[in-house]
């Protein structure tokens, strides 16, 4: 998510941050250039963003590996450097599902089509899938899950199991709160000048859907398979149930984690900040009047 031209920025409160409405106008811009991206740039970069949300997710099982830590420092501390996933797709650039929601401030506006939306979501959904599995055979071969005594292991297994027990229903909801919050978390990114603002501005927001544990169907694509290795191999302590971990139950978490994760980022983000910005308040740069309302000229 590499930042493109914007219009000259506006003294939000007296600071040097861009104004709601530039954001607003920036996010609907890059949504029609991500939605006409070529195939194979598309894919490459959402291959590396879901090794990055990997990343993310390897550094927070390092926080949750110590079970010294008390239950509420633990999840702010790892929230906190969980965040280093979505400052390595918003700052080094990739194209991530979970902030790729926010397209549909383009679709609104007439400037993509539905069929431009579907195509692009399913894209870097599964290029994420094939980058998460990546970063799961990488850390698998380093023995990752061995660190801390084998705590760190421990902790990916209990994490699983947490994510994989709620209903349908449940992982849902949490999916939409977890898109709220890194939507929220990619918005303040983009009204950042400099590296430093935009990771001021995910990081809170980030740590809180960790720290709550809410459901991001891009992060657990590494953590489920990863203790799904873990059982499959035998590498599960004494006394601990990991009946809940197999490939049905993986496939029972991403579904309605992917669907909350559409909910949550486009329906209480992109289009809230849609119907503010661009229909109540007119927007800042003039749409474009595209043939058969699918397309802008770039």
């Amino acid at each position: 998510m590499a930042d493109e031209k914007s219009p000259p920025a506006q003294a939000l409160f007296g600071s040097e941050a861009y104004s709601p409405a530039e954001i607003q106008d920036k996010v609907e811009q890059l949504g029609v250039k991500k939605a006409h991206m070529p195939f194979l740039p598309e894919l490459v970069l959402s291959i590396v963003a879901g090794g990055s949300i990997g990343i993310g997710g390897m550094f927070f099982c390092i926080v949750l590996g110590d079970p010294q830590l008390g239950y509420a420092a633990q999840r702010i501390a790892g929230g906190v450097v969980f965040a280093l996933g979505l400052a390595l797709v918003m700052i080094a650039g990739a194209e991530l599902f979970t902030g790729n929601c926010l397209i549909v401030m383009a679709w609104a506006s007439r400037q993509i089509s539905t069929a431009d939306v579907l195509k692009n979501w399913s894209i870097v959904w599964v290029g994420n899938l094939i980058g998460a599995l990546g970063l799961v055979f990488l850390l698998w071969m380093c023995h990752f899950t061995d660190l801390n005594n084998g705590n760190v292991g421990i902790g990916m297994l209990k994490l699983a199991i947490g994510k994989l027990s709620p209903d349908f229903v449940t992982i849902f909801f949490k999916g939409i709160m977890c898109n709220i919050l890194v939507c929220l978390g990619v918005w303040l990114a983009y009204a950042g000048r400099s590296v430093a603002d935009k990771m001021a501005g995910m990081i809170l927001p980030v740590a809180a859907f960790v720290a709550a544990g809410f459901e991001h169907c891009i992060a657990n694509m590494m953590f489920l398979p990863m203790a799904w290795l873990m059982v499959e191999t035998g590498h599960v302590p004494a006394g601990l149930d990991v009946s809940v971990i197999n490939f049905a139950s993986i496939v029972h978490n991403l579904i309605p984690a992917t669907l909350g994760n559409i909910v949550g980022g486009a329906g209480f983000v992109g289009a809230i900040y849609w119907l503010i910005y661009r229909k109540g308040l007119g927007g800042i740069t003039p749409l474009a009047k595209p043939p058969g309302q699918s397309q802008v000229a770039e």
